[in-house]
């Protein structure tokens, strides 16, 4: 059975993302001298960019920041393109920041995490003094400087060779320089090497890790010709924690559902260190990337920048913890929008908001999927501009009086239920899970009491941007999982065919058992 598109299309244009690739080096100063002058620049100039940070929150301009006479040359001792430069790189910690949907202001440089690590003042001896360090390496140990093909290849930080070894030049922002010998065995040194050697731009950023200085030199790729485009298709690929996998759905242009598929990412997790693993992933990307030139389609994926993770004491669970520190999606994507790039595949990312739930409520029972891969076929259409409508069984659904009044019954005695339930529990771990769960039905009860049942609020479009009203498809979320099937994330979606595509709950309504939010049968439901 196929999915009728019954949707418009939306035509997007679509830029383009450059493709970069670099190497990495260790940095070796014969002078001791040297490496001091350029520790104390890598200081200045990290402060630099922590200064240029706040000054853009307060609505200075990059212009103003990289004058001679402005406040970065002069508290910094930096010269202009040094200025430049770290206003540049706080303006993408700025748009970083943004993009997640964070606050700026609450940005921690050096890491969230050793700052949480040095605020709680749990460690001491050489733990606190390795952490401190890792701190003070991060906050302190940044050098950057772009590339610029009029410049010779680097102004700031240039490439020279001299009797036969690689050396770097650095600019300390005085009209003197600091040396240091290149060391890397990197397979793109040759690469590097040419670009020196023409004189074209290459970007450097050195680090500090340990006491040692690290550099990274990047530089832009000539963009491969596209030869599998979304104009054929696209392949939608999701990633999944339990089970450990990689659902793959082939998506027509029409919209339809071609083929699916999934990868197992066991061997991820079974591999005995982070080479091997590394070696799994680059294998899987090459499954993926080879489907997608074979079908001639693009890759679509979620746009995600970052993933939960889970903490110790956070209620979460040993098992749930470990689940999702293991989980590798972000590297897995990078590996895989790396090489599609690389061999002329387009690559198309999408806005995440709800591609598991409407995969769920809509083509899991509609077409006998998992909810993984009708995620996968979700993020397909979103990708060729497909808006996806509200079936109208439920949205028939949304209309009933006695569907809304028996959930909002449910979650009414589950939030008195949960509460009774955390005041008892002596755990104050088992106690913050509960709280979580308490916050999580108080929530949902909240959405189904704003519920205005209006037609505006039935429609959802899949560009990201909000409907008038309720989300129509959290609403059934929290109306259908867990109080109809008994858990929030079911693995049996077929129950809901009858609701889909006749908005009828007549088998819960007809009388199945008690009431399941009220009394003891709501210590059964399942929440995970």
């Amino acid at each position: 059975m196929k999915a009728k598109p019954k949707a418009t299309r939306k035509r997007t244009s679509q830029k383009r993302a450059k493709a970069f690739t670099g190497a990495h080096a260790l940095l070796l100063f014969p002078s001791g001298e040297d490496q001091k002058a350029t520790l104390d620049l890598m200081r200045r100039f990290s402060a630099a960019v922590r200064y240029a940070y706040n000054r853009l929150l307060e609505g200075q301009t990059r212009e103003d920041l990289k004058q001679a006479d402005g406040s970065l040359c002069t508290f910094f001792r930096l010269n202009t393109r040094y200025a430049d430069d770290a206003v540049m790189k706080a303006q993408a910690l700025l748009d970083s920041a943004q993009e997640r949907g964070e606050d700026p202001r609450k940005v921690v440089f050096g890491g969230r995490r050793l700052f949480e690590t040095l605020k709680r003042g749990h460690l001491s001896g050489k733990p606190l003094k390795e952490v401190k360090r890792e701190w003070r390496e991060k906050r302190q140990g940044t050098l950057y400087s772009r590339g610029d093909k009029t410049k010779g290849g680097n102004l700031n930080l240039r490439l020279l060779v001299k009797e036969g070894a690689l050396w770097l030049r650095i600019n300390l922002g005085d009209g003197s320089y600091a040396w240091a010998l290149v060391k890397t065995g990197h397979p793109n040194l040759n690469a590097l090497l040419q670009r020196a050697y023409a004189s074209l731009p290459y970007n450097v950023e050195l680090s500090l890790k340990e006491g040692k200085v690290y550099a990274t030199f990047t530089w832009e790729e000539e963009p491969t010709p596209l030869v599998a485009t979304k104009e054929n298709g696209v392949l939608a690929l999701d990633v999944n924690s339990d089970p450990y996998h990689l659902a793959l759905a082939l998506v027509s242009p029409d919209g339809n559902l071609k083929r699916h598929l999934t990868l197992s990412l066991e061997p991820v997790d079974r591999a005995k260190n982070r080479g091997a693993k590394e070696l799994v992933l680059w294998k899987i990307a090459h499954e993926v990337v080879s489907l997608a030139l074979e079908h001639g389609v693009a890759i679509a994926t979620e746009r995600l920048r970052y993933l939960r993770k889970s903490r110790r004491g956070d209620g979460s669970g040993r098992a749930f913890r470990r689940k999702q520190h293991r989980f590798a999606y972000a590297s897995l994507l990078r590996k895989v929008h790396s090489l599609a790039r690389k061999k002329g595949v387009q690559v198309v990312e999408v806005n995440p908001q709800d591609t598991s739930t409407i995969g769920m409520l809509k083509y899991a029972p509609q077409l006998s999927l998992s909810k993984d891969v009708a995620a996968a076929y979700v993020i397909g259409r979103r990708a060729l501009g497909f808006k996806e409508k509200l079936p109208k069984g439920y949205g028939k659904l949304l209309q009933d009086l006695s569907f809304r009044d028996h959930v909002q019954g449910f979650y009414a005695s589950r939030v008195q239920e949960l509460r009774a339930k955390r005041s008892a529990e002596p755990n104050p771990y088992l106690r913050r899970k509960l709280s979580q769960e308490l916050e999580r039905a108080k929530r949902h009860l909240s959405l189904l009491s704003s519920l205005q049942g209006s037609p505006g609020s039935r429609r959802e479009v899949t560009d990201g941007r909000n409907s008038p009203g309720v989300n129509p498809w959290q609403v059934l979320r929290a109306g259908t999982f867990l109080p109809l099937l008994g858990r929030e994330v079911p693995r049996d979606l077929s129950r809901l065919k009858p609701i889909l595509f006749g908005g009828s709950w007549e088998g819960w309504r007809g009388g199945l058992g008690p009431h399941p939010g009220g009394g003891p049968e709501c210590a059964n439901v399942r929440s995970n």
